[in-house]
């Protein structure tokens, strides 16, 4: 990065720490955003700054919102009796993207991976037990991502909720296995949720 003045060094060096952006993409876009006139530059400095400062979770289901409860929980028109547990905000957004699904969400903010060192009280789990006692739950459908992480927490929940009465449905495997909800296409989505089984 000696090639270029600090200024846009530190700025290859910030945009080259997002995930999924090497370092010749990082070049191409601080080369982009330099060319941009003032005010466009302004504009994405400010949308940056206003999510950053605006964005909190949904104190119901964990999911980002700029109101509280979001605007998912507040939907009465929306089943109150099904719950589908993710474990990222960026789920519930691939979710949504089928549209046939009228439940609830969760959302985790990860998952149980003991070689990591993240173990169930580590993630949205209490507030998701309390959340349960609370309501009159009918299923739980757990869409974790289908690779060992995922499918240890599912067994989990599973082994933690169907004591109580509740069942616990687990999304079909049309997504492939190591795959992320996040990037599968809205018809895959749909056979996973409509392929689902009790765990």
């Amino acid at each position: 990065m000696k090639q270029y003045p600090r200024p846009l060094a530190k700025l290859i060096g910030e945009l080259s720490k997002l995930p999924g952006i090497g370092y010749k993409t990082a070049q191409r876009l601080a080369f982009h955003i330099l060319s941009l006139e003032d005010s466009e530059a302004q504009g994405l400095a400010d949308a940056i700054a206003e999510a950053k400062r605006e964005m909190k979770y949904c104190s119901v289901c964990g999911n980002l919102t700029d109101q509280d409860p979001c605007i998912i929980c507040s939907d009465k028109s929306r089943r109150e009796d099904v719950i589908c547990v993710v474990e990222s905000p960026k789920d519930v957004a691939a979710m949504e993207r089928i549209k046939d699904f009228n439940g609830l969400y969760h959302v985790l903010h990860g998952v149980i991976s003991p070689m990591d060192g993240i173990g169930p009280e580590d993630i949205n789990l209490k507030s998701l037990i309390a959340r349960l006692q609370q309501t009159d739950v009918k299923e739980l459908i757990v869409a974790t991502n289908p690779n060992i992480e995922g499918e240890a927490t599912a067994m989990y929940i599973a082994r933690l909720i169907k004591p109580a009465g509740i069942k616990v449905t687990r999304i079909a495997h049309g997504l492939p296995v190591g795959g992320d909800l996040e990037y599968a296409d809205e018809v895959t989505l749909l056979k996973a949720v409509e392929g689902r089984r009790e765990l």
